[in-house]
Parts: C-alpha cells; sequence; structure tokens
C-alpha cells in the first residue's frame, strides 16, 4: 500500500515538473497588426507611446511576460518595450511586455506604414522587408 502512494507520488511530481517549464516559458504568437514600441505608464489610462501622450482603450488588455493579465495601476512609473494593436479609435488596444527572447525578433515594424510595406511570417512570427 505505502508502495503504491509512494509511485503516485513520485509520478504526480515527474508530471508537474515536466510541465513547470513550458508554462513558465510561454511561446505568444503575435498577429501582423502587432507594433512594437516603448510604453510608458504615467497615470493610467493617460500613457505614453514611444515619447508622445496616448491613452488606453477601455478594456484593454496588458499581458506581462508570463502572459498573464496585469492592471495598468500596477505598472505606473514603468517604461517597457511592448508590442501593441491599436482600436478604430487609435487608442492602445492590447499589449504584450516582451521576454528578452521577443525583443531580439527583428525587424518588427514601429509604425502602420512599416506593416503595410512589410512581409509577415506568422508561422515563423517575423518580418522581412521587401
Amino acid at each position: 500500500m505505502l508502495r503504491c502512494v509512494l509511485a503516485a507520488a513520485l509520478a504526480g511530481a515527474a508530471i508537474v515538473t515536466a510541465v513547470t517549464p513550458a508554462v513558465a516559458q510561454p511561446n505568444r504568437r503575435f498577429t501582423a497588426q502587432a507594433l512594437r514600441g516603448e510604453l510608458s505608464f504615467d497615470q493610467p489610462p493617460a500613457v505614453r507611446l514611444n515619447g508622445d501622450a496616448a491613452r488606453l482603450a477601455p478594456g484593454a488588455r496588458i499581458r506581462g511576460q508570463n502572459n498573464l493579465l496585469q492592471m495598468p495601476a500596477s505598472l505606473a512609473g514603468q517604461r517597457l518595450q511592448v508590442n501593441y494593436t491599436l482600436d478604430l479609435n487609435g487608442q492602445i488596444l492590447d499589449v504584450w511586455i516582451l521576454t528578452p527572447q521577443e525583443r531580439d525578433r527583428k525587424p518588427w515594424p514601429e509604425n502602420i506604414e512599416q506593416a503595410r510595406k512589410w512581409v509577415f511570417n506568422a508561422d515563423a512570427q517575423a518580418w522581412s522587408k521587401p
């Protein structure tokens, strides 16, 4: 009986150990609408995007490096490298705080004009300049 309990505990520990690295390192996929920039959180919903005044859209979603949602107020005073999308009114709708590996993916468009001219490979999560 004790051997069965120990075997089950060891099997459970092995499963948790195998799953933990996958949870810690999410492989996020960005859309062709995602632009790159530097976002400074002042007094949300007021923010600064690439040094210019901007605003978070109502219902904006901010995902941390672990892909979990973060509240804008918890980021006040921080300046972060992000990928982001805009809504139809030009407000920031989706924000992904980038991991070091995601920051290293270059080139990545910083404005809509670049995104229109460049080619996005969704499978490779990479942009190329024509």
